[in-house]
């Protein structure tokens, strides 16, 4: 049995690459405590940290686990965050996690469903709703937060402490992320980045070229692990991304319908990575957690 604890320590700033929301803080009277640098694995590594926003009133909190991006090897929980949220009444918890310099896959995974363990395990002191979460992300985040949805009915990346608690989300949010990192090449745009190269982010997070290390790139895709047991997803990406091709959502997109799991997959005409204009985006995403994580219902699922 592991005990839950709270520990504040200094904030700590890093540039993130992707981002979904504000990332500065709700200045009105529903926007409530902020606690920063929170360690969910205690004594862990200086990355193993998030931050909690709650509203300032109420109790049993639906909560947003949101995973910033910078293709696994820059990002910080400070930047990008949905704090809007917070004054509709969402628990909105912001993390870092061990970028690819520091650990290699499945580090990063481990790092994420340790948080959501945490979270559990202190959401009474938090007046969190443990039912209801849901994880969102870009990019590398978008990757990791697909990777929660996926696996929530395996333990095969449940480390460390709090093992008595599910690390299993609701809902997926998934900007752009990427899936299967063989297959990024083959239909990148004629800008776009090399990702078969021994220095692209993909292989350095698995500690090699992908293409010479296939076992651990299908071991790395959340395809891999999609089952008829997975929350629902939404999925926004720019049909023009230089990083992560729109292929990529299309191959989860299809597995996941392949299985029964309800998915949303909005394509964002001439949209690059992130930073959208189209309102229908910011739409969808609050129509979506609104449905999943709140039981309403919404005016409707499709693009107006």
């Amino acid at each position: 049995m592991s005990f839950c604890y709270s520990v504040l320590l200094p904030l700590g700033l890093l540039f993130s690459l992707g981002t979904a929301g504000s990332s500065s803080a709700p200045s009105d009277k529903k926007a409530g405590p902020v606690y920063r640098d929170l360690a969910y694995v205690a004594g862990g590594h200086e990355r193993q940290k998030l931050d909690l926003y709650l509203p300032a009133e109420g109790e049993n909190f639906p909560l947003i686990v949101y995973i910033h991006g910078g293709a696994f090897l820059a990002g910080s929980k400070e930047q990008g965050v949905p704090l809007e949220y917070v004054r509709d009444g969402y628990a909105v918890a912001s993390i870092n996690y061990r970028l690819s310099q520091h650990a290699k896959f499945p580090a990063q995974v481990e790092d994420c469903k340790a948080a959501v363990r945490w979270l559990r395990c202190h959401a009474g002191d938090y007046r969190i709703d443990p039912n209801h979460i849901a994880a969102w992300g870009p990019s590398a985040g978008g990757y990791l937060a697909a990777m929660l949805g996926v696996t929530g009915d395996t333990k095969e990346f449940d480390k460390g402490e709090h093992l008595e608690f599910s690390s299993a989300v609701q809902a997926v949010v998934d900007y752009f992320g990427p899936t299967d990192f063989l297959q990024m090449d083959t239909h990148r745009l004629p800008d776009g980045m090399v990702h078969n190269s021994p220095d692209s982010p993909e292989s350095r997070l698995i500690g090699g070229p992908i293409q010479e290390n296939k076992d651990r790139v299908l071991k790395a895709n959340p395809i891999t692990y999609v089952s008829q047991n997975d929350p629902p997803f939404l999925i926004i990406h720019g049909d023009q991304d230089p990083l992560v091709p729109h292929h990529q959502s299309i191959l989860l997109d299809e597995a996941l319908r392949k299985a029964g799991v309800p998915v949303i997959f909005y394509t964002v005409k001439g949209g690059r990575h992130g930073n959208f204009r189209d309102p229908n985006v910011p739409r969808l995403t609050r129509e979506f957690l609104e449905k999943n994580l709140k039981g309403k219902s919404a005016a409707s699922d499709k693009p107006k």
